[in-house]
């Protein structure tokens, strides 16, 4: 059943997801964690798919002039070695599962508070540094952990501390998570924890969403009501995990 759910259920958030720039991946790994997917490879099947969707989402945020490199590289500076280093980690099962808890905590609380939340914050020029290279660091290190590629964070931020506009920070996002999945990928790949055969019917099904998605969203922004609906698939995930663990 998983074999034909999991695919129909990935290209639905890749469809919502690419819309805003993102890539999905705090929704596959609470998918992914329901459906009882091994731990091990989680973080790597979410990352492949935000490689796919968000490369999708790039051509067509860049293409309509949405992309700047000089908002992204610096969030990228720190976050790649980051993403690198604990993409490399072979964790403990529990403590991977702590972890992937925490940071789907912070997605609902993302999606159901931050996402409304109408807040200004101008920084000087070294604080604006110190935020930029600290979030970048921070968010690198949840994408090569859990997989879930950051930029369900990222987007709001830039909006929030006046960096960019909504397009800008939906290209910057698209661009953010897609290198960071492929630095995960690699480095996930080399401790073993990469499943072709698993991730490839997954993948063609995300391409599809994507495409179509990113493709509406390049254009006009679509609501987020279903931001706040996929938003009950982590909550449902959040149960799962806290169920596993005690």
């Amino acid at each position: 059943m998983t074999d034909f759910v999991l695919p129909i259920l990935f290209l639905f958030i890749a469809s919502i997801y690419s819309s805003v720039g993102l890539g999905g991946g705090s929704a596959y790994t609470a998918l992914l964690s329901i459906f009882g997917v091994s731990y091990q490879i989680i973080p790597t099947t979410s990352l492949t798919m935000n490689l796919v969707v968000t490369f999708v989402g790039m051509i067509h945020f860049w293409k309509n002039g949405h992309g700047r490199l000089n908002l992204i590289i610096p969030f990228l500076v720190t976050s790649i070695p980051m993403t690198f280093i604990a993409g490399s980690l072979d964790v403990p099962e529990t403590l991977f599962k702590l972890f992937l808890l925490g940071t789907l905590i912070l997605v609902a609380v993302r999606i159901y508070i931050i996402n409304d939340l109408k807040i200004s914050i101008q920084l000087s020029s070294n604080q604006k540094w110190i935020f930029i290279l600290s979030v970048g660091a921070i968010l690198g290190f949840i994408a090569g952990s859990v997989g879930i590629g950051g930029g369900i964070y990222l987007v709001p931020l830039i909006i929030m501390f006046g960096l960019g506009t909504e397009k800008e920070a939906a290209a910057s996002g698209a661009m953010f998570i897609w290198v960071n999945s492929l630095v995960g990928v690699i480095a996930r790949a080399q401790i073993g924890t990469f499943e072709p055969g698993f991730i490839l019917p997954l993948a063609g099904a995300v391409l599809i969403g994507g495409f179509a998605g990113s493709y509406m969203g390049a254009i006009k922004f679509r609501p987020k009501t279903i931001q706040k609906i996929m938003g009950g698939v982590i909550i449902i995930a959040i149960l799962f995990l806290i169920k596993g663990i005690i």
